[in-house]
């Protein structure tokens, strides 16, 4: 069995929550940003960072919105994805990096989070390739991603919920464009 056999992924959903909770823990995966920083107002972002992202966080997955998808290994919480259509995250288009390439309707891929400890084993790809099936169950026939060019020197882990450029292009994802050095935007047709 591989490293990543081990890994399920799962939709968040109401039952998940206390598992969504753990994995994302006390920083809120990435200094308290709880996965809401894509979906939020410049207002919101100054009012509600923290608790009341976690709040806002749990009020999506009680409300059956799926905002994202839970990893496990072994049973244990291990990573994170938020995938959707790029319509619920409003800030991509307020950012030169992640402003629409052109007309094309796509679903997004804005956040890939990995607990440490469970980091090198595949889990990253697992849930590319989870968000990939939810995509196109969801009727994408296109998913975005805006990740960071890992080839071009060391990465942060807090930048790293990006994801990276390179584990993209290895489940067949193209660079379509790239306003700076380090953060392409790329892309997968989703056929049936």
């Amino acid at each position: 069995m591989t490293e990543a056999a081990e890994t399920v992924v799962e939709v968040a959903d109401p039952a998940r929550w206390a598992d969504v909770e753990a994995l994302l823990g006390q920083r809120g995966s990435v200094k308290g940003c709880w996965c809401m920083f894509f979906r939020q107002t410049p207002q919101e972002r100054r009012t509600e960072w923290g608790e009341g992202n976690r709040r806002a966080l749990k009020g999506l997955v009680d409300a059956g919105a799926a905002p994202g998808l839970v990893a496990y290994r072994d049973g244990e919480p291990a990573g994170w994805c938020s995938v959707a259509p790029r319509a619920e995250y409003s800030r991509l288009d307020r950012s030169p990096v992640t402003k629409p390439v052109d007309d094309t309707e796509v679903w997004s891929l804005v956040c890939l989070f990995v607990d440490r400890r469970h980091r090198g084993a595949g889990v990253s790809r697992a849930l590319v390739r989870a968000a990939v099936a939810h995509a196109r169950a969801g009727g994408a026939s296109v998913l975005e991603a805006y990740p960071v060019d890992e080839s071009l020197g060391p990465v942060s882990a807090d930048d790293a919920y990006h994801g990276l450029a390179g584990v993209l292009a290895a489940e067949g994802f193209a660079e379509v464009a790239r306003r700076t050095a380090k953060r392409p935007v790329m892309r997968l047709a989703l056929t049936p």
